[in-house]
């Protein structure tokens, strides 16, 4: 690797822990903002849901407007928006001029996919794996720093400066990003599919907020079906339109491509697992003894930051094996581990200890899934169309990611005990998640393993192997 590829990673990789340093940190932060702008639960769900909806909205809008206009322009104006959103942030009067820096910030999630398609337009091909299991892995780290060092952040100093601080981390990126992110020189000239924009915006929008509301509407309640239908009747014309128009947003003929259709469809599965996974340990420890661990939210936190961290150690360690055995036995094994990892979650989670070693399983087997996907998709696809094509796998990892509460929620809610405590001389009867609830959150993700084991089967494998002489040889199988 060459220094200008070594410094273009390295700047790609920051910008992507700061991401999920920022976006994990707004999690322990959502109940202060409640108190603090004197909302409802619903109403400051939207912090988080917004910037997630929007992040999934624009992922393959950005990597068309990569594929054409150049990746590093497009990049740095997902920066800009990301930096600016930020410190918007941090000054907001109230929680809708919050909610709405929280869905510019979205605007920035685009960088993600971008910086995939960046390294692998200027790595050779058997770097890009690793390169891609590092930035993976920076999920890991950066979720960690934003349970723990975020909590504390905002317990000590205020939720505002959690922003502040990530502002002024934003903007030297930016500047570094400016001088140091090369141009790939890869672009495809057509010209802009408006009306498929368009529509696969507003589909995909309204799903999503279906899906974020489904908890406090329901699945079938009027206001539900008002977000459903139209937004199924927006995809289905951008599904039917786009195999009509000359220069599709997304050329469904890509889909046609093995291993893209099978990582696309491993990716929803696999967000639906994390997000499942996650929300499960995090109510889990924070419920009050019998039905969970009884932590606070630092120390619950704390739990999952060594598998976190763990992730960041192990990624670059993936990217390098998928060189030599390819992608399908590491998805095969990741879904046998993830497997491994939700059993112990189920019989195995009576000290914090316990759901800490059973959740370093379980995030070494999600790792082994995620990386493959994401380099299938780099190397099936050519270069003028690897931003819109990762763009779209994070669009529906995404919509797995957003699924995957509104599974745990909805069990939550339908197995639930009475705990009964002393207040005031009497007793208060209070109404919780039972055990049962999280051994089905559990099973469920088994379950989706299984898809994902069955899946792997029909990946087509492929190796890269580099000669002494820097040839690269591509074994397909």
């Amino acid at each position: 690797m060459d220094r200008k590829a070594r410094e273009t990673l390295i700047i790609l990789i920051s910008v992507s822990l700061l991401i999920n340093y920022v976006e994990t940190m707004v999690v322990p932060a959502v109940p202060k903002i409640q108190q603090d702008f004197a909302t409802t639960e619903t109403l400051v769900a939207w912090v988080t849901s917004a910037f997630t909806i929007v992040g999934a909205v624009v992922s393959p809008v950005f990597g068309k407007l990569g594929d054409l206009y150049g990746k590093r322009r497009v990049y740095l104006l997902s920066m800009v928006f990301y930096t600016f959103a930020v410190v918007m942030a941090g000054f907001s009067p109230n929680i809708y001029f919050l909610i709405a820096a929280r869905a510019i910030q979205g605007l920035g999630f685009a960088m993600f996919p971008l910086s995939l398609a960046i390294i692998t337009d200027i790595l050779p091909p058997e770097m890009i794996a690793t390169a891609q299991g590092i930035i993976s892995g920076t999920m890991g780290i950066g979720t960690a720093l934003g349970l723990v060092v975020g909590a504390f952040i905002d317990q000590d100093l205020g939720w505002q400066y959690a922003f502040h601080i990530a502002f002024v981390i934003s903007l030297i990126l930016l500047f570094a990003a400016v001088k140091l992110v090369p141009e790939t020189g890869v672009r495809k000239k057509a010209m802009i599919d408006y009306v498929g924009f368009g529509t696969l915006t507003a589909g995909v929008t309204l799903i999503l907020i279906y899906l974020t509301q489904e908890s406090s509407w329901g699945w079938f309640s009027p206001q539900s079906l008002s977000l459903l239908i139209p937004g199924m009747v927006f995809l289905g014309f951008f599904g039917w339109y786009e195999q009509r128009v000359k220069n599709p947003v997304i050329e469904l003929r890509l889909l046609k491509i093995r291993n893209v259709m099978v990582a696309n469809i491993a990716g929803l599965i696999s967000g639906i697992m994390i997000l499942a996974l996650f929300y499960g340990i995090i109510y889990y420890t924070q419920l009050p003894h019998p039905f969970g661990l009884g932590l606070d939210i630092i120390s619950a936190g704390l739990t999952l930051a060594p598998s976190t961290l763990v992730m960041f150690v192990v990624g670059p360690i993936l990217g390098r094996m998928i060189n030599r055995v390819g992608p399908k036995p590491i998805i095969a094994v990741g879904s046998l581990v993830m497997m491994l990892g939700f059993y112990l979650l189920i019989v195995n989670r009576a000290t914090p200890l316990d759901v800490t070693m059973d959740t370093v399983v379980g995030m070494l087997g999600l790792l082994c899934l995620m990386i493959p996907i994401v380099n299938m998709i780099s190397v099936s696809l050519p270069p003028e169309d690897r931003g819109v094509g990762i763009g779209m796998n994070t669009l529906i990892r995404n919509i797995g990611s957003a699924v995957g509460p509104v599974i745990t929620t909805s069990i939550m809610s339908s197995y639930q005990g009475a705990f009964v405590l002393p207040f005031d001389g009497t007793y208060m009867v209070e109404i919780l998640p039972s055990s049962t609830a999280f051994d089905l959150i559990f099973t469920v993700g088994i379950g989706m393993a299984i898809l994902n084991l069955l899946i792997s089967l029909t990946v087509k494998n492929y190796r890269f192997q580099a000669k002494p002489t820097k040839e690269v040889v591509v074994e397909a199988k």
